[in-house]
């Protein structure tokens, strides 16, 4: 599902990109401008910025937070047990942890899941966690 920003975002891109083409421009600007098109192009297949809950059919926004490796007790300790007293001061400091978060303002829910980096690829390192929004406003900012 991609939300009215993604969907804005790619929109004016390609507006750009065209306006560009279609008035009496040199070569180089014609050819930037067909590099703007395709990235509008581009963002609208990628960009995504909400997910629908297919039972429920409310959306959801996403945020991903990275930690080293080493913060990896501490932040499943956080996650499961104390989330409003997470420590995001070593955020960026490293891949080797992924912290999703999904959230809903208009239904008061947020999912939690960390991800563990084995090598290639993310791997679940603990179920979904449900927390009212209240609780995540730290991680919301």
């Amino acid at each position: 599902m991609r939300s009215a920003l993604d969907w804005t975002i790619s929109l004016a891109l390609l507006i750009i990109g065209c306006v560009t083409v279609i008035i009496p421009t040199p070569a180089s600007v014609n050819i930037a401008a067909i590099f703007v098109i395709f990235t509008g192009i581009l963002l609208v297949v990628v960009l995504r910025s909400a997910w629908k809950d297919k039972e429920t059919g409310e959306l959801y926004h996403k945020k991903e937070f990275y930690f080293p490796q080493s913060c990896r007790d501490r932040i499943i300790r956080s996650v499961s047990e104390d989330i409003e007293n997470i420590d995001t001061g070593e955020e960026d400091k490293g891949n080797g942890l992924r912290l999703d978060l999904f959230y809903s303002r208009h239904n008061g829910k947020a999912f939690l899941q960390v991800f563990e980096y084995i090598p290639y690829r993310y791997e679940p390192a603990t179920e979904f966690y449900e927390q009212p929004v209240s609780k995540v406003q730290k991680l919301l900012k």
